[in-house]
């Protein structure tokens, strides 16, 4: 967990951007992560890009946190970010990651679609579907 707090932070101070925690305003619990991560050439068969992403502890699953916050990362990165496009991309079987990239605008983009390279062949989430937006 360290490491991985070292990597994200190293991310935002190169960047300007990067995963921050995400915090449940209720009980100021730490619901998780969102925000914008650099993909660079060669890293996976999407990039270079930027993409967005989110990762919540499942107590907070179903509760609109993920769009929440992603709408959020959507507006800085087209704001104060001046990106000119974002992706997501998930297992082609995790639908419900797919629901939130669709309300948050986003929309497939197919010909992006690609295996992940880290995951052996036979494996059930080795498939990935892209999805993009613009401002």
């Amino acid at each position: 967990t360290d490491a991985m707090v070292d990597r994200i932070n190293a991310a935002i101070a190169a960047n300007g951007f990067g995963f921050w925690a995400a915090e449940h305003r209720a009980d100021g619990r730490l619901a998780g992560m969102i925000g914008l991560s650099r993909v660079g050439e060669g890293d996976l068969p999407v990039g270079p890009c930027v993409e967005i992403g989110w990762r919540l502890h499942p107590d907070f699953w179903g509760q609109g946190l993920a769009s929440e916050g992603a709408r959020a990362a959507l507006d800085w990165g087209f704001g104060s970010g001046g990106l000119a496009e974002i992706i997501a991309f998930t297992a082609q079987t995790n639908l419900a990651s797919q629901a939130v990239m669709r309300r948050i605008g986003m929309t497939p983009d197919p010909s992006r679609d690609f295996d992940h390279p880290r995951l052996a062949q036979d494996h059930p989430l080795r498939r990935h579907v892209v999805w993009l937006a613009r401002p």
